[in-house]
């Protein structure tokens, strides 16, 4: 089996195998054991390949973490069925303290759906849990199933997790407009990712190894404003954003850095470090068409 990334869904492996570091460490910010049973050793070999396991491992964790806090505070305020779409190794419905009552929906390729039902056939979640195979870019096949979602709940919470970044500004304008049509799909979370961020994780060498098979296409424009301008001009708004930097620094796991680094950074000002802490991060939208400034 390779390992490098050959097709998107190998970031699937990839990302999950960092939330198994976390749940083996003595302070994790939470616990996920079946991400073992689902990346085997090809997460492993994913990371090392891909390389700055200490940040990756950080950045995804407190990923992880934020949504989870998104997720449990949605419940609380009514939402009744979670859309997970590009589920990918995902195992919140698992994991997390929900209700019973809760509608769970995993959609991905076939491919996945198929090898996540294997893996995890002997395990039992925790809610009730749908998994749909579906090819999203078809947009006739996509709208049948955002049409029957809608009208088997009550208010529905989108999770896209790693999935905008890899798809065009055409794609996501046509996702974001087939979500707005559906009127009890009242929240979206999603990925974040600043100008800033483009401009130093080009430098890197994941993106370079990302970009023959997965490459980060998502791209609205270089001013700040740009991010939310273009889901505003598609029927959404942002309610709240939380940034990695930030939210790492709130729950005392700052970005791990070397000691001198760590040293310097306490003489920086703050306005100098606000762009590394916010290039990227998770989005709360809800239907609006209000531009907010979340520079």
């Amino acid at each position: 089996m390779s390992e490098s990334i050959e097709h998107v869904s190998d970031t699937a492996f990839w990302v999950a195998y960092y939330r198994w570091l976390e749940t083996k460490r003595k302070d994790a910010l939470f616990h996920d054991p079946l991400a073992k049973v689902l990346v085997g050793d090809r997460g492993a070999k994913l990371a090392r390949h891909m390389g700055i396991v200490r940040a990756m491992q950080w950045s995804m964790s407190i990923r992880t973490w934020i949504i989870d806090r998104y997720i449990a505070e949605a419940i609380a305020d009514g939402v009744d069925t979670i859309v997970n779409l590009g589920a990918g190794l995902d195992t919140r419905p698992y994991r997390l303290d929900l209700p019973h009552s809760l509608q769970w929906v995993e959609v991905d390729f076939e491919h996945v759906i198929d090898y996540k039902t294997e893996k995890l056939k002997e395990h039992a979640p925790v809610c009730h849990l749908l998994r749909i195979a579906c090819n999203l870019a078809d947009e006739d096949e996509r709208r049948a199933l955002l049409d029957r979602l809608n009208g088997s709940s009550g208010r529905i919470l989108v999770l896209t997790e790693g999935v905008i970044p890899y798809l065009s500004n055409a794609a996501v304008a046509s996702l974001a407009d087939a979500l707005a049509a559906e009127p009890n799909f009242v929240y979206w979370l999603t990925d974040y990712f600043s100008p800033f961020f483009k401009t130093v994780s080009g430098r890197g060498k994941i993106q370079k190894r990302l970009a023959k098979n997965a490459p980060f296409i998502f791209d609205p424009g270089n001013d700040p404003l740009d991010w939310p301008r273009f889901f505003a001009h598609n029927g959404w708004e942002v309610a709240e954003m939380r940034y990695t930097g930030e939210e790492g620094i709130k729950i005392g796991r700052d970005l791990p850095a070397p000691a001198i680094v760590r040293v310097l950074m306490r003489w920086t000002p703050e306005a100098r470090l606000r762009p590394y802490r916010r290039m990227n991060g998770y989005a709360l939208l809800r239907k609006g068409n209000a531009v907010v400034d979340i520079a």
